[in-house]
């Protein structure tokens, strides 16, 4: 008698949809129509002020979109503007009237710094017919560099590098950057004095509250210098006496209350890109299903439950029958413990790759929507049904990989990475798995 395990056979009904076109570029469609939806130039002229009658008009602004959103205000803008925007070395672009600067990021430096330093001297002595307009995206937390006194460069650069190889959720890194910081956290409101303050928010931080994004330079924080502490201690990371000392001094810095007429607005977030994409696949024939807009934790943890997910669709057409594409967004994290190269995206993938198993008819891409994962070159990678075996060949073992935080090579030695370049947007993450229907006999 045999003792062989059966064949299992489920059987479901048969899915309406049709894709229209390969599942490559099925993704590739679903990814740009994320990336369209929330470019500054689209999102930003809506919710531009009026110009003052009387006053002038300052621009100042941080992060890996601050210079396309400085580009938007200047083609929708009627009236005189000055200022200043700082970005990433790299996604820049041409202004007229507002100077764009380039800096590091994610490890602050000098150029950040003084950007910083100039932004802050560029709206002291404003007035009440004044307007400072605020542009803030993904990155400035890192881009605004100016420490507090009795912090050097140096010191928060080591911290900022210790809060990234420790996968620390963005609002706890954000946390201990705005009480290193002397702009941000509402710092640069209280710069602006009387003037009038409208802030424009592209968001990058999962539940888009915009205190966290760029650590809010324009508004006031309700967390403390003992609250910073408290997260570098759980994570074991190193602080020097001196920056010990300036987190646990008495504070001298009062905040007055905000200008009333002072205006906030979150113009784009992640579910909007979501919400872009899933229109656009339901226009190729595929049945999405956004998962959230927000998820955090482990990128390695995150990839091993999309995978679960994936399988229970393909096995089941549960939650949704396919074909089907699961979308996700939000900000993952990578504990750095190997010495390998690949940011979180890339990590996610090959955890997926890892759950997958090499199961047929499921595809996937996850990038970065500013173009950039991590500190390296590209926005993410592709995954599909043969990653593993092509994998195999090429003598690369999917879990070591893993294991060392080397997804970037495993993706680059398949030549599966999606290089971009700076798309100048920033929304975080953007995963889609495609699942294909099961064609049951």
């Amino acid at each position: 008698m045999s003792t062989a395990a059966p064949h299992i056979q489920f059987a479901r009904s048969r899915a309406a949809l049709v894709p229209r076109m390969a599942p490559d570029n099925c993704l590739n469609a679903v990814f740009a129509a994320a990336l369209a939806a929330v470019d500054p130039l689209l999102v930003v002229p809506p919710f531009l002020p009026a110009p003052p009658r009387n006053g002038r008009t300052v621009v100042v602004g941080a992060g890996k979109a601050a210079a396309r959103m400085a580009q938007a205000v200047e083609a929708n803008w009627h009236g005189d503007l000055e200022g200043l925007v700082v970005t990433r070395y790299g996604h820049g672009a041409d202004c007229r009237h507002i100077e764009v600067v380039e800096a590091g990021h994610p490890v602050p430096d000098e150029a950040g710094a003084d950007a910083a330093r100039r932004i802050l001297e560029s709206v002291g002595g404003l007035g009440p017919d004044d307007l400072v307009l605020c542009l803030i995206s993904g990155g400035g937390s890192s881009l605004l560099s100016m420490p507090r006194p009795g912090v050097t460069l140096a010191e928060k650069r080591a911290i900022n590098r210790a809060l990234l190889l420790n996968g620390v959720p963005i609002a706890e890194m954000n946390c201990v950057r705005r009480h290193l910081s002397a702009i941000k956290g509402g710092r640069l409101a209280e710069a602006c004095g009387p003037a009038r303050i409208v802030t424009l928010v592209l968001s990058d931080v999962p539940g888009d509250d915009p205190a966290v994004v760029a650590s809010g330079p324009t508004i006031p924080d309700a967390s403390t210098s003992a609250d910073a502490l408290t997260i570098l201690d759980r994570y074991g990371i190193d602080v020097p006496p001196s920056v010990r000392t300036a987190l646990t001094a008495p504070s001298v810095r009062s905040l007055t209350a905000p200008n009333a007429a002072n205006r906030v607005t979150v113009v784009a977030t992640a579910q909007h890109a979501l919400e872009a994409a899933a229109e656009k696949a339901r226009e190729l024939g595929l049945a999405p299903l956004i998962l959230s807009n927000r998820i955090e934790g482990e990128a390695r943890d995150v990839g091993a439950v999309h995978a679960a997910i994936a399988r229970q669709v393909r096995d089941f057409g549960q939650p949704i029958a396919g074909p089907a594409l699961l979308l996700s967004g939000g900000e993952t994290t990578v504990s750095v413990r190997g010495k390998g190269r690949g940011g979180r995206n890339v990590e996610f993938l090959l955890a997926l790759a890892v759950g997958l198993e090499g199961c047929p008819g499921i595809h996937a891409l996850a990038c970065d929507t500013d173009g950039i994962d991590g500190s390296e070159d590209n926005a993410g990678a592709i995954l599909r049904p043969d990653t593993l075996t092509r994998a195999k060949a090429l003598g690369l073992d999917a879990a070591e990989h893993l294991a060392n935080n080397d997804a970037y090579s495993f993706f680059e030695r398949l030549g599966d990475l999606i290089v971009t370049g700076p798309t100048r947007t920033n929304v975080n993450d953007f995963r889609a798995v495609l699942i294909q229907a099961e064609d049951f006999a």
